[in-house]
């Protein structure tokens, strides 16, 4: 179901790990094997955007992996006072899914890494992890084309932002999902990343931020919201990075001004190199997109996706520059599912 997303709350107030009855053998936080509800949230066109229940099967949504076991219809999945419910203090990974395989699966559960790191977190227990993404892409017919997510947060917790001793929970997801479209608009807002914060590059759950800008990108006919950052240069979107060609060269931002080091972002770095097209890594005004020859979005699930306009300016999408990418990205990923 197309923009549907299954959901499963617990009952559990006390941050009570119970070991799940069909899981791995292992006891995980946050985990229970009764109480609670599930269904489908969907968007009703009359409802002003806002989510109504219904009931359905996880096969025809989202599969949902918990803490050791598929997250069936009537079973809770997550502890009410997880941190990563009750703080956003967590990480995540978005990972293409192509003909049932994930792509470029170590580079992400390198950078997963990275961010608990960051956060203060141990480094994932991999076999665990993997456990749940095999679960996930068996659970059902294979995906064609698809977003696996896998997340992991401090676990169960007080109410603040001190964390328990509980364990941290972990949670995989895998839908399929339309393939990107040819080329798409952006929108730039006056919100910024800051290149300075305790999170900066690191890919963690606390994504209000995101929310309210790519509502505010839509609500302006974009798919997307650009950031500057506070030096009021061009940093990156709410889940994607930007290239930009000035002068016949193709640019991005260097990670120091607040960018994600996007998975993509880094391939599409890599296989443009390696087919003789240069590529600058540096800081660029906010303004250069009101100038720029060409541009395009990285991502896992958009790939190299031209923009064809900024702010309703429109440009060539793609342009010759980035056809050339998109050639190289195209090659160089079919070489391997794990570059």
């Amino acid at each position: 179901m197309e923009g549907a997303e299954t959901f499963f709350v617990g009952t559990d107030t006390q941050g009570v790990c119970v070991r799940c009855a069909s899981g791995s053998g292992r006891a995980r936080p946050g985990h229970r094997t009764e109480g609670g509800v599930s269904g489908v949230r969907t968007q009703d066109p009359g409802s002003h955007g806002s989510g109504i229940w219904k009931s359905g099967a996880m096969s025809d949504a989202v599969r949902v992996w918990v803490n050791g076991a598929i997250t069936e219809e009537g079973r809770p999945a997550l502890a009410a006072l997880d941190h990563g419910i009750t703080v956003g203090d967590g990480a995540f990974e978005t990972c293409k899914i192509v003909s049932g395989e994930v792509f470029a699966a170590d580079r992400h559960l390198a950078r997963m890494d990275r961010t608990l790191t960051g956060l203060g977190l141990p480094t994932a227990d991999r076999a665990f992890l993997q456990q749940g993404v095999d679960e996930v892409l068996a659970h059902g017919e294979t995906i064609g084309f698809g977003r696996l997510r896998y997340t992991i947060t401090g676990g169960p917790g007080p109410l603040g932002s001190d964390r328990g001793d509980s364990g941290m929970s972990y949670i995989v997801t895998a839908a399929e999902v339309p393939g990107p479209a040819p080329s798409t608009a952006v929108a730039t807002v006056p919100w910024t990343r800051n290149e300075r914060a305790a999170t900066a590059g690191l890919k963690t759950t606390s994504y209000a931020d995101n929310v309210i800008a790519l509502a505010r990108a839509k609500e302006r006919g974009g798919t997307e919201a650009i950031f500057a950052n506070t030096r009021g240069e061009l940093c990156e979107g709410t889940g994607s990075n930007i290239f930009v060609v000035v002068d016949g060269v193709l640019r991005t931002p260097p990670l120091d001004s607040g960018c994600l080091a996007g998975i993509t972002r880094e391939l599409t770095i890599e296989f443009a190199r390696d087919a003789g097209i240069e590529v600058l890594e540096e800081a660029l005004p906010f303004t250069v997109l009101e100038t720029a020859e060409e541009a395009f979005l990285t991502s896992s699930t958009r790939d190299v996706q031209p923009i064809h306009a900024v702010d309703g300016r429109e440009l060539t999408a793609p342009g010759p520059v980035t056809a050339r990418v998109q050639e190289a990205f195209a090659q160089g990923s079919a070489v391997s599912m794990n570059p």
